[in-house]
């Protein structure tokens, strides 16, 4: 069993930028960011495959958004720039033992923290 805890969400002005976190109490090869917006279905934001490192990233959040993996603290991070009022969800981590690593397959969830983007 892997426990996640997400952190660094809040409300931001179009434009600025935030640093989630997601804690996790053990190790998973696969790990990923995903979003849902009320009214909207969940969407893979990105993921990181943990041995090397390989990212992946939704085209909505390219060139904005870098997952990377702190593998001596057991975090996942999650840096979003130049956000978007689009980019209004609630993050979660979630992490998975399943490859390879894609939208499916993901055996933990954290409880997700909320990203506020105003125009």
């Amino acid at each position: 069993q892997v426990q996640l805890v997400e952190s660094g969400g809040g409300s931001v002005q179009a434009g600025g930028s935030l640093r989630l976190s997601c804690a996790a109490s053990g190790y998973s090869v696969c790990m990923a960011w995903f979003r849902q917006a009320p009214g909207k279905e969940r969407e893979g934001v990105a993921r990181i495959y943990t041995p090397n490192g390989s990212p992946w990233y939704a085209d909505s959040v390219k060139g904005r958004f870098t997952i990377s993996r702190d593998n001596a603290k057991n975090t996942l991070y999650l840096e979003m720039n130049a956000l978007k009022p689009e980019d209004t969800a609630m993050y979660y981590c979630a992490a998975g033992r399943n490859l390879p690593c894609g939208y499916f397959g993901y055996n933990y969830w954290g409880q997700g923290t909320q990203v506020t983007v105003s125009s």
